[in-house]
């Protein structure tokens, strides 16, 4: 077994706790958390913190609603700061934004990440989610093989999903000549789930790709290739 690592906790017996939007990757605060804080939030996947002005532990949205449900703990190289990455049941931030982080340096003030930007991750974040159900469910409860079809999809192998995702590129290849704008932005959804779906079965967070492609920003195209490991 792996024994889990603490993080060093300060003279208070506290340990700053960053949290992150597990699918957008916005920055939402910054708490702190005691040793029931971070106990409570492995036990019950719900992150707790300690509020330093109420001397008292705080699981949050426990009045708002507004919980944050982990997805996983990481510490920092010295161990003495907690990053928290939670998928936000709404607003993180007490004044309602969606991340405590709105005050720009330049003196304006928004919602801390652009908002189609954060719808967008959102769908991602929740297709995401629901595939990984779909794999990690059972035959006996839940969704299963007879009424999904993520769920056959994922039982058939590998060899299924890939004949499915050549089937709609070539769809999509057909349509992006002259088909309708209607028709290329069906078709690219239906390419775009197929792809998630096999990345789902690899096991892969589809969060990888978009590092990968955040990555490239600001490099040519060209370079990036050239920069690539032979096959």
């Amino acid at each position: 077994m792996i024994a889990v690592i603490e993080p060093t906790f300060d003279e208070r017996g506290l340990v700053p706790a960053i949290v992150q939007d597990a699918g957008a990757g916005t920055v939402l605060m910054l708490a702190w958390m005691n040793v029931d804080a971070l106990r409570l939030t492995r036990e019950t996947g719900i992150v707790h913190f300690w509020s330093r002005s109420r001397q008292a532990l705080w699981k949050k949205g426990e009045t708002s609603g507004n919980t944050l449900a982990l997805v996983e703990l990481r510490l920092d190289c010295d161990g003495d700061a907690v990053l928290v990455r939670a998928r936000p049941a709404g607003p993180a931030c007490h004044t309602g934004t969606t991340t405590c982080f709105f005050h720009r340096d330049d003196g304006v003030d928004d919602d801390g990440v652009p908002a189609l930007d954060a719808e967008n991750a959102q769908v991602i974040a929740r297709l995401g989610q629901i595939l990984i159900d779909r794999r990690d469910s059972s035959p006996g409860g839940g969704v299963s093989a007879t009424n999904s079809y993520t769920k056959s999809l994922l039982e058939k192998g590998m060899p299924k999903i890939l004949e499915k995702i050549a089937e709609e590129s070539g769809e999509l290849a057909a349509e992006l000549p002259s088909g309708s704008d209607e028709r290329v932005v069906s078709e690219t959804a239906d390419l775009l789930f197929h792809v998630m779906v096999g990345l789902t079965a690899r096991r892969i967070p589809v969060e990888r790709v978009f590092a990968e492609l955040a990555k490239r920003f600001g490099t040519s195209g060209h370079t990036e290739k050239a920069s690539r490991p032979p096959k």
